[in-house]
């Protein structure tokens, strides 16, 4: 009867361990921050989506490489890799507290007692040597009545979760950020390849003009003027070369790799980029990394308020010592050599001074601020998706634009040019039809490289390409 009834007790903590406190997390729902017309459903997180290798979507080998090298040598990625690493083995440390904890700490003491101990009345003793021998086995356990241990495991769980979907932020803004400074560098080149015609051109028109002004056939004040203008396009020259070199640069540092040793050879960028199918479902913002994390991030805290609540309960320890105790190693793997203690320990807090009280609302408070982040970040989802699209239609229509108005400065060129051959015109009305054809070929090239930016921009704000998603209905 009393080993039943010992049992009994054992399996009571069992039986009230499916008692969890605190609110059970649901995911958010954000239709309070979303056009009427907009069908909402609860949060799932899909940024463990399978998003590929979207940069191909441009055809660009030396763009896939240049990827490649930046997803083996970047140094925040490594970082926050090493991050999510750390998180994980932190849910992992919460987890342990599943199960009991059991340790054994042999010893071997000897003790020496003098022969010379105070006593009443005068004795001389021999010294005394002691030994003892001892393998005690320590078992301590806290029954999770009320669900502290299995919030906080989910609280650690979600926390991971969130710093995970971090990493794949950083590994989306990481390879969103080697495209775009690849872009740029190919517009610069454009631009360098426009410039550095004119600047032939200046050149050669400045060594004409030279030498009719000795011949006496042209003033001096359109040779000084062409040397003017051929300064100032050196200057443009030098400037977009400068600017070149400060997105190498910064290409290098993404791809992990010396600035000194790292170069890229120049090809001005062509065409347009890859058109953006209609129809792409809002869904696909599910796979938005910073999106995921907050709403991890929000479960995380959702669970933090049940670990705080529970700290209002008892906590019931099922504690056990046993082992061997002896005098002499001979002796010490019997049975007469065997003790042990068991017995189940109670903590109830009965006054804190509203420390617990205080603990609760932290915990609610800060769950509030999560859920606000939330929101907060749906909507930026939402507000970069759309920037990004009214860029790409708004760039094309500026390109078009651009290169008609291009068409008309180099037809307009050519007749100044003429008209000043035939001595209608002044060098300096020349002068001012070839930097007006020159700004706009540099726009041209600074739009088109915009284009390509604007379409970097719009995958990183959908999480990824569009390949295998499916449109919208």
């Amino acid at each position: 009867m009393k080993t039943r009834a010992l049992v009994g007790w054992l399996l009571l903590p069992v039986v009230l361990v499916s008692c969890t406190v605190g609110p059970d997390y649901r995911a958010p729902v954000a239709e309070q921050i979303a056009p009427a017309d907009w069908h909402w459903k609860p949060a799932e997180p899909g940024d463990a989506m399978p998003k590929g290798e979207w940069w191909r979507l441009f055809n660009d080998p030396v763009l896939n490489g240049l990827e490649t090298n930046a997803l083996a040598g970047n140094q925040n990625l490594r970082a926050a890799v090493a991050r999510v690493d750390q998180a994980r083995a932190a849910a992992r440390i919460t987890r342990s507290q599943f199960f009991p904890e059991l340790s054994l700490d042999p010893s071997l003491n000897r003790e020496r007692y003098s022969g010379n101990q105070p006593l009443p009345f005068p004795v001389r003793l021999r010294p005394v040597y002691l030994d003892t021998y001892n393998v005690p086995l320590d078992l301590s356990y806290e029954v999770d009545l009320w669900g502290r241990v299995r919030r906080s495991f989910e609280s650690a769980r979600s926390q991971a979760q969130a710093t995970a979907a971090d990493t794949e932020n950083i590994l989306l803004t990481l390879t969103a950020d080697v495209a775009a400074n690849y872009f740029l560098l190919r517009a610069l080149d454009a631009e360098t390849s426009a410039v550095s015609r004119t600047l032939q051109s200046r050149e050669d028109t400045v060594r004409i003009l030279q030498a009719r002004f000795e011949a006496g056939t042209v003033p001096e004040i359109d040779v000084a003027q062409a040397k003017s203008d051929l300064g100032v396009t050196r200057a443009d020259l030098a400037d977009v070369q400068r600017q070149r070199a400060e997105t190498l640069d910064a290409l290098a540092v993404l791809c992990g790799q010396m600035a000194s040793t790292f170069s890229v050879a120049e090809s001005p960028l062509t065409g347009a980029p890859p058109a953006v199918p209609a129809g792409l479902p809002s869904s696909v913002l599910e796979r938005r990394p910073d999106v995921a994390a907050a709403e991890r991030t929000l479960a995380s805290k959702n669970a933090e308020i049940g670990a705080a609540r529970a700290a209002y309960f008892p906590v019931v320890r099922l504690t056990g010592q046993g082992g061997f105790l002896s005098g002499r190693a001979s002796d010490l793997f019997t049975m007469d050599s065997l003790t042990f203690a068991y017995g189940p320990g109670v903590s109830l807090p009965l006054f804190t001074g509203g420390r617990t009280k205080a603990q609760v609302a932290q915990a609610g408070y800060a769950y509030q601020e999560a859920l606000a982040n939330y929101h907060q970040t749906a909507l930026t989802a939402f507000k970069e998706v759309e920037d990004s699209l009214a860029e790409i239609t708004l760039y094309a229509k500026q390109a078009d634009a651009v290169v008609d108005a291009l068409a008309s400065a180099h037809r307009a060129t050519e007749l100044t040019r003429a008209r000043y051959e035939a001595g209608a015109l002044t060098e300096l009305e020349v002068v001012i039809s070839q930097r007006s054809e020159l700004q706009l070929e540099r726009q041209a090239a600074q739009i088109a490289g915009s284009r390509y930016a604007a379409t970097t921009r719009l995958v990183k704000a959908l999480g990824g390409g569009w390949d295998g998603v499916e449109k919208a209905k």
